[in-house]
Parts: structure tokens; C-alpha cells; sequence
């Protein structure tokens, strides 16, 4: 009988440390990582009718992302994946012309 509760207290433990959750910063971080593979410092905003142009700098050095429009500010930290790379693209609503500029669908503040 002894041998009984034994077990059974050893099940009741086991089972409440497994469903312990984690901390809500570490979920944050992993979903950020899977999410976004790339992170970056919003150094310069440049706001359209549609469209965000951001200056992010990253391990990768300096470069240029455009997204539908959004509410990200200088000095914020972004998530982004992966879009298409233009070079020498020029924006007629700016009349810029950015070296290499990637367009996204969208970017993430991270927190």
C-alpha cells in the first residue's frame, strides 16, 4: 500500500513539472526567432501613402526595406523575412533612386 501512494506521489510531481508553462519572455523570443529570421535598428522612416521605407541596420550592415504601410519609428527593433531584392530602384513618389532596396508584405516591431 505504501508502495501505491509512493508511486502515485511520484506521477502527481512528475506530471504538474511537465506542464509547468514557460515564461511568457522566452515564448515571445522563440516565436520572434522562427518568425522573423532577420532582425534589425530602425535608423531612418520614410512614410508614403502606402508604403514604409525603413533604413535597418543589422549583422549584415546597412540596408533598405519597404513594407505596406505601418507604424514603425526610428530606434525601433524589427523582425522581417525574407522579399524581393530590387537594385536600383526608383521610387516616383520619393523621386529617390535606392541602390538596393528588398520589398516585403510586412515587418514586425519586436519588443
Amino acid at each position: 500500500m505504501k508502495t501505491i501512494f509512493t508511486l502515485l506521489a511520484i506521477f502527481t510531481f512528475a506530471g504538474t513539472a511537465v506542464a509547468a508553462p514557460q515564461s511568457n519572455a522566452l515564448d515571445a523570443m522563440y516565436a520572434a526567432v522562427s518568425k522573423y529570421p532577420n532582425t534589425g535598428k530602425v535608423t531612418e522612416v520614410i512614410q508614403t501613402s502606402m508604403y514604409t521605407y525603413m533604413q535597418v541596420s543589422g549583422d549584415q550592415g546597412s540596408i533598405w526595406l519597404a513594407a505596406s504601410k505601418n507604424k514603425v519609428e526610428k530606434g525601433n527593433n524589427i523582425g522581417f523575412g525574407s522579399g524581393a531584392t530590387m537594385k536600383n530602384f526608383h521610387s516616383k513618389s520619393l523621386n529617390r533612386t535606392f541602390d538596393t532596396i528588398i520589398f516585403l508584405d510586412k515587418v514586425e516591431v519586436l519588443k
